[in-house]
């Protein structure tokens, strides 16, 4: 760095820094030029040379042998999308996951221990009391793959302030909430069966109203959507109801209501367990043969 107030040496006529060297137009050197200094070795260092620019013209290349024309080759098709880094696989817009594990019929039944380890989505339905989070949660834990539980109570209480409560009377709002958090759930769904992660998700589905029908379910998660229907009695629905506090706990007079309308699931060719005598964990273990068998005769609905 030069510094100013120091004279800086003026370089020789013949060096880089001087008038340029060589001989352009042919002239001999001019008989005072300074020789080359060894005390200053960078005057005299060669500036690097270029490479040669390519040849304007390059040379054709050489002519196919001749023969027939080779067959065209067929046009590949395009690699799979493959998932970002957090391990998120972007789905197409409203285009359902189909579920692997459904049996193939000319293959025989499906055993409880291959329901145990298929990827499947199971849609838990019952009565408010019917132990549907309870008995969803103990199986997505006692699974050997890997299964995700997705409860659509706790979606909708995802809205905090402004939460439309059903409670409170059935009307537009707690009916466009209800719809955001299944199709939230389905989303969820979708996303999990993409990931190989299998689910199960439970929802006071009823028989005859369409808005909180299996329509929606059957829309946003897919067609290969299980449905089992977790009924126990009356009586077993109350004392259980009685158990639960805040906005999760209903009216006995609405309890019998739900209950009622649920019969409505007899008859209807989905899969009914009653589990009024039964405990967690051979509630599961009659899911898995509903699992099973909706896995070799799937359920029309």
């Amino acid at each position: 760095m030069q510094q100013y107030g120091t004279q800086r040496p003026v370089p020789p006529s013949g060096s880089p820094q001087g008038r340029p060297q060589g001989n352009p137009q042919g002239h001999p050197p001019h008989p005072h030029a300074h020789p080359r200094s060894a005390a200053h070795p960078g005057w005299n260092t060669p500036h690097p040379v270029p490479p040669p620019p390519p040849p304007s013209h390059p040379a054709p290349p050489a002519a196919p042998p001749a023969g027939p024309p080779p067959a065209s080759a067929p046009t590949p098709a395009p690699p799979p999308r493959a998932p970002d880094a957090t391990g998120h696989l972007r789905l197409p817009p409203g285009a359902p996951v189909q579920i692997s594990g459904t049996a193939d019929p000319a293959a025989g039944p499906v055993t409880v221990e291959a329901a145990h380890t298929a990827a499947v989505a199971v849609l838990l339905i019952g009565p408010a009391g019917a132990g549907k989070t309870t008995v969803a949660r103990y199986w997505a834990d006692t699974r050997r793959v890997p299964t995700a539980h997705i409860s659509l109570d706790d979606v909708r209480e995802w809205v905090r302030s402004g939460f439309a409560d059903p409670q409170s009377g059935w009307n537009e709002h707690s009916e466009a909430q209800y719809r955001l958090a299944r199709r939230t759930c389905g989303f969820a769904a979708r996303n999990f069966l993409a990931n190989g992660i299998s689910c199960i998700l439970d929802d006071a589905v009823f028989p005859d109203r369409p808005v909180v029908g299996l329509g929606g379910w059957k829309r946003h998660v897919g067609p290969g959507l299980i449905p089992v229907v977790l009924l126990p009695g009356l009586e077993v629905v109350l004392e259980r109801n009685a158990e639960r506090t805040g906005n999760r706990r209903l009216s006995d007079e609405e309890v019998a209501r739900i209950h009622g309308r649920m019969a409505g699931w007899y008859g209807s060719g989905l899969p009914i367990i009653d589990n009024s005598r039964q405990d967690v964990a051979t509630t599961a273990r009659l899911l898995d043969e509903a699992v099973a068998r909706a896995l070799t005769s799937p359920p029309s609905w």
